[in-house]
């Protein structure tokens, strides 16, 4: 249990840990759900197909085959025009097959090829920009989704569709409720706990379940190789034809370009799952979230719109533009089909990487935390049970608006410090030693008069950053124009961390220079009293006059020194704690 004058202090370390920035993707299971279901009812996105087969088109075949297949007096027919022509009889069979077929694509969508010019036609041009435009919406969607943290991702998917298994590896793989249920345990043997428990969970998943998982990773591979396919090559590849009012391109210069098309599309046979929709939704705006005043369900059911007259374009392209026969009329190859397109195979490396990564992180924090707890204690006794100082508009429990600086935890410590420590406890003892004593070496009188400086100005550095990190301050002024930049929300963060991480070396500087000056002092006055530390420091000349002079002077540098290797060992503590080593 925190006492009240810590509380504020562990606090301070929480919000700089990321506790004030809760993200969409933590939503819990119940709110996930019921969003969810919230969305279902709002919703017009229905299951079915994308891609249709059309039942009037043969299955591909083999043209000699189907020669060979056709009564004996029609070959005999075809025999009779090669004398004709100087072509083989099976040649002229294709001619006429791939005529019918062209003559098909007429019939059924005009405007779109010529078969007897092997060209794509303006109609063609325009159904390609619109599928562009439709795909281009799942692009944003997944660079902003999938591509920024794939595990998370598929763990937010796996929340909806494997809501048991999300349930257990949320909620009993942390090390509150592990130690909660297991208090004569250690700390160390927890862990081994949580990996258990998650193996316990990862087999629960059954294979309707690896099913389903599998095809949201398969449709939006699709998605993804849809959205980036390169639509403005082929677009370019068209010229303005003025015997047609349109774009012309002939049909053998995108052949290529086309078949990976139409094998996408094949691939892409239904449409996304809504539990998938709303993952990459989510995803997409949970940055948005954080801003005052957002509605998560306006801004979701809008994007859902969205998705619904991209899937509808995308439908409709498939049913009006017969891309596998016009393939097939460009190619003269009547037994080309589409090839399903590979791709999400690797999604349980992914999620289980995730969850492992998850508790490894939150074991770390459990630790740091525990470790905290400890410097607490220690900072109790040493800054005499007194209440932490915190910087004015940095982040604290009463300023939650303020900037979240990492170095907040060691800056208030020294603040509170100053005054509560080093000038009652310290100072006069350093300050007699500066005025009356008489050094033998004059090196080691610059030293511990430059070191005696460092930390009687230590209160003016600090209030010099204070000012800073104000709103009237450098850093305080970037911040808020950081955090109003009407550029996007990715390059507002960026501004916003450049300005907290200049901040947050400047603590690291003032905390070093601290900690030298006091192990530099804390050398000097071991010299003084005759330990002569690293062969350098000598004791005072007139050691023995002064020490008359004042009954409490050899005492004082005791205490000093005690109190000086205390304060570094806090120091480095709590720089490795915000800092890392």
């Amino acid at each position: 249990m925190l006492t009240t004058w810590q509380k504020p202090f562990y606090s301070l370390y929480m919000a700089n840990d990321g506790s004030f920035d809760k993200l969409v993707s933590e939503l819990s299971l119940n709110e996930r759900q019921n969003l969810f279901e919230k969305l279902k009812t709002e919703s017009t996105i229905l299951g079915g197909s994308l891609y249709f087969e059309d039942e009037k088109l043969a299955p591909a075949y083999d043209i000699r085959e189907a020669f060979s297949a056709i009564p004996w007096y029609l070959r005999l027919w075809y025999t009779i025009l090669s004398l004709f022509k100087p072509k083989l009889p099976v040649k002229i069979f294709e001619e006429k097959r791939v005529a019918i077929l062209g003559e098909m694509i007429d019939k059924r969508t005009p405007g779109l090829y010529d078969y007897k010019k092997v060209m794509l036609m303006p109609g063609f041009y325009r159904q390609v920009q619109r599928l562009k435009e439709a795909a281009q919406f799942f692009y944003a969607a997944l660079d902003s989704s999938v591509n920024r943290d794939k595990g998370e991702f598929f763990a937010f998917l796996g929340s909806l569709e494997m809501p048991d298994v999300h349930k257990l590896l949320q909620e009993e793989t942390t090390p509150q409720f592990l130690k909660e249920n297991n208090p004569d345990v250690e700390d160390a043997e927890l862990r081994q706990m949580a990996l258990r428990t998650m193996d316990e969970a990862f087999a629960m998943i059954t294979e309707n379940y690896r099913n389903v998982m599998y095809f949201n990773s398969r449709t939006l591979n699709c998605l993804k190789e849809l959205s980036s396919f390169l639509y403005d090559r082929a677009l370019l590849a068209f010229q303005f034809n003025s015997n047609v009012g349109g774009e012309t391109c002939s049909a053998g210069v995108l052949k290529d370009l086309l078949v990976t098309l139409n094998d996408i599309l094949f691939s892409l046979k239904l449409t996304p799952p809504l539990t998938l929709l709303e993952s990459l939704f989510i995803f997409t705006l949970q940055e948005k979230a954080r801003e005052p005043g957002s509605d998560i369900n306006k801004e979701i059911s809008v994007l859902l719109a969205k998705a619904e007259n991209s899937i509808m374009v995308i439908r409709e392209f498939n049913r009006q533009v017969p891309l596998i026969w016009i393939l097939r009329c460009t190619t003269r190859n009547m037994a080309l089909a589409p090839n399903e397109i590979s791709g999400g195979e690797g999604w349980f490396v992914i999620y289980k990487d995730y969850w492992k990564r998850r508790i490894d992180s939150l074991f770390s924090d459990y630790m740091k935390v525990r470790h905290h707890h400890g410097l607490l204690d220690s900072f109790g006794s040493f800054l005499k049970g007194n209440n932490i100082k915190t910087l004015e508009n940095v982040q604290s429990p009463s300023n939650s608006e303020g900037l979240p600086i990492k170095g907040a935890l060691a800056i208030s410590f020294l603040y509170t410090f100053y005054s509560v420590v080093f000038l009652p406890d310290i100072s006069w003892v350093l300050e007699y030693t500066l005025i009356e004593g008489k050094w033998e070496d004059t090196e080691n009188q610059l030293e511990f008069t430059e070191s005696y400086n460092t930390l009687l100005k230590l209160e003016d550095e600090i209030k010099k950053f204070e000012y800073e990190v104000s709103i009237e301050g450098d850093y305080g002024k970037r911040y808020t124009q950081a955090k109003q930049n009407m550029s996007s929300l990715n390059a507002k963060r960026k501004k916003a961390q450049t300005v907290l991480d200049e901040a947050a070396e400047d603590v690291r500087k003032i905390l070093k220079q601290t900690r030298d000056a006091c192990e530099s002092i804390g050398d000097l006055l071991n010299g003084i009293l005759g330990e002569n530390p690293k062969g350098k420091y000598m004791p005072l000349k007139n050691f023995a006059i002064i020490t008359r002079q004042s009954n409490r002077y050899i005492a004082g540098i005791s205490e000093t020194i005690k109190t000086i290797e205390t304060l570094v060992k806090i120091l480095r503590e709590i720089e490795v704690s915000e800092y890392g080593r």
